[in-house]
């Protein structure tokens, strides 16, 4: 069954995370681009970020697990849009990156699938 997608990625250092059928916390379990200085001033733009966070063990299965999330909802008896919001610490590297992957394999399922990048765009966090 095809469903609306709204795919939300965002930094938990920046606002609280946004409101979502499925919130993923990408901070702890797998390691932040952020912490290598050639990577600090990219984003999910750069090809050396994405194929950083993508190359990651666990993310393909998170991305698989969390796409069969996503059908769950969808299969359920109430229509509408399923919304899922994925942050990271600063939201320019792991959750824009992830939120990629998701859409592209929930449009490969069928899905008409939109995606927002709430905080790719600040500034850096210094931490």
């Amino acid at each position: 069954m095809s469903a609306a997608v709204e795919i939300v990625s965002f930094g938990y250092l920046h606002d609280v995370p946004p409101a979502a059928h499925l919130t993923i916390d990408l901070r702890h379990h797998f390691r932040d681009p952020h912490v290598s200085p050639e990577l600090r001033y990219m984003t999910a733009n750069d090809e050396p970020v994405r194929t950083a966070v993508l190359n990651t063990p666990g993310i393909a299965d998170l991305v698989e697990a969390t796409a069969t999330a996503v059908a769950a909802f969808v299969s359920g008896p109430s229509a509408g849009t399923v919304t899922v919001a994925d942050g990271c610490a600063g939201g320019r590297h792991r959750a824009p990156t992830f939120a990629r992957a998701l859409a592209e394999r929930l449009a490969a399922a069928g899905h008409t699938v939109s995606v927002h990048h709430r905080d790719l765009d600040k500034p850096v966090v210094q931490r």
